[in-house]
């Protein structure tokens, strides 16, 4: 298998919170996979699945995109080592991957859009730039703005999930699945290229965190 993934400046910098799904998705059922690092601007590379965007997933003559395709598909074809508790796991892990990039993304990405930014490869900086100020009708710092306050607003945005960690260690339940891996992504994608602290060590959330980077030897 070969997987398309959204790189930075250094091929190592891999930090698409869509990506990092299927990276978790495929550890959690024990498969390797060839990682090829992408950028913005290489769209020409990926134009066989007849869209823009990565993940990129190639399975023998399955060439896949959309993180949650991509999960469905592993969990059809490597039915061991589920990713989800059945078809109404399945129903309620899309629904909280919905939650998370509705509820979720956009704070954190006001915490790292300007982060983001500085760590991408040279030819991508402009695309970025561009294409994001177009979407949010100003600048890049603009959209960030107050720091603390973007990381205020991140928190109470987590808040529904605190009485659930508090509960089991996982969002799955006593071990991680596929709603695990979609916030924890979400996490990573500010970890790989900000340096703001996100979570206090008292915060349930944290240790929850704590025992993601824990999992797949530290993957």
């Amino acid at each position: 298998m070969k997987l398309w993934e959204l790189a930075g400046a250094e091929d190592d910098r891999l930090f698409s919170p869509y990506c990092w799904r299927v990276r978790m998705a495929l550890a959690h059922k024990g498969l390797a996979a060839e990682s090829v690092p992408w950028r913005f601007t290489e769209k020409s590379v990926i134009a066989a699945t007849g869209q823009g965007a990565v993940p990129v997933l190639e399975d023998g003559t399955n060439l896949l995109h959309d993180s949650w395709t991509i999960a469905q598909h592993l969990e059809k074809t490597r039915p061991g080592q589920p990713l989800f508790a059945g078809a109404s796991g399945q129903s309620l892990a899309f629904f909280f991957k919905h939650w998370v990039e509705r509820t979720v993304h956009l704070p954190m990405l006001k915490v790292v859009i300007v982060d983001i930014h500085r760590h991408l490869h040279a030819s991508d900086q402009a695309y970025f730039r561009a294409s994001r100020e177009k979407r949010f009708g100003q600048t890049l710092e603009a959209v960030a703005g107050d720091t603390k306050a973007a990381v205020a607003a991140l928190s109470a945005a987590l808040d529904p999930l605190r009485p659930v960690i508090v509960q089991h260690p996982f969002v799955s339940g006593a071990t991680p699945g596929f709603a695990d891996y979609v916030l924890f992504s979400a996490f990573q994608w500010a970890r790989v290229v900000s340096p703001t602290r996100l979570l206090e060590p008292d915060d349930p959330l944290f240790g929850w965190r704590e025992r993601m980077l824990d999992l797949f030897d530290g993957l």
